[in-house]
């Protein structure tokens, strides 16, 4: 099917209607819109790290968080702002989209997200708490903790990211 189809499908199917009264002013439909491509493009993983000395992150330690607040995260009383599931992917591809899904986060100022990696001996289990402490990404993370069972316990982590200024 063509764009021009699309369109002469489109035609046929609004020719009939009528606009709303009430003083609204009617939304202009695009159709000349291109289809939307199903895939993510991670976004771009370059910034400086906010801090330049930082200690490496241990699973459920805390220095810099106050109790309350790392106590919450830990027990999975904070909401969820953000989830990235990483079954299927390739260590490479984890990666690349640990890191654009952690910076749009923070970009976009969020505070916690899941990172789902799965449960038993995979390499992402081990690799991503060993990533959360490079750079870029370590400048952007206070805390993580093991996600609670109804979250995906073992197979999951609550990353708190830094407020962004």
């Amino acid at each position: 099917m063509s764009g021009e189809d699309d369109r002469d499908i489109w035609r046929s199917v609004t020719s009939d209607v009528k606009p709303l009264t009430g003083g609204r002013k009617p939304v202009r439909v695009d159709t000349d819109l291109k289809p939307v491509s199903s895939k993510v493009t991670p976004a771009p993983a370059v910034v400086t790290p906010l801090r330049k000395a930082q200690e490496p992150l241990k699973l459920g330690q805390s220095p810099g968080v106050d109790k309350r607040t790392a106590e919450r995260l830990r027990r999975g009383q904070l909401p969820i702002e953000g989830r990235l599931d990483l079954h299927g992917h390739t260590r490479e591809s984890a990666h690349r989209a640990l890191c654009g899904f952690l910076a749009a986060a923070w970009e976009s100022g969020r505070r916690v997200v899941l990172v789902v990696t799965g449960k038993g001996q995979g390499i992402l289990k081990d690799a991503v708490p060993r990533w959360l402490n490079e750079d870029p990404i370590r400048g952007r993370v206070l805390l993580v903790a093991q996600a609670q069972p109804k979250d995906g316990g073992g197979g999951a982590l609550y990353v708190l990211l830094r407020r962004r200024r």
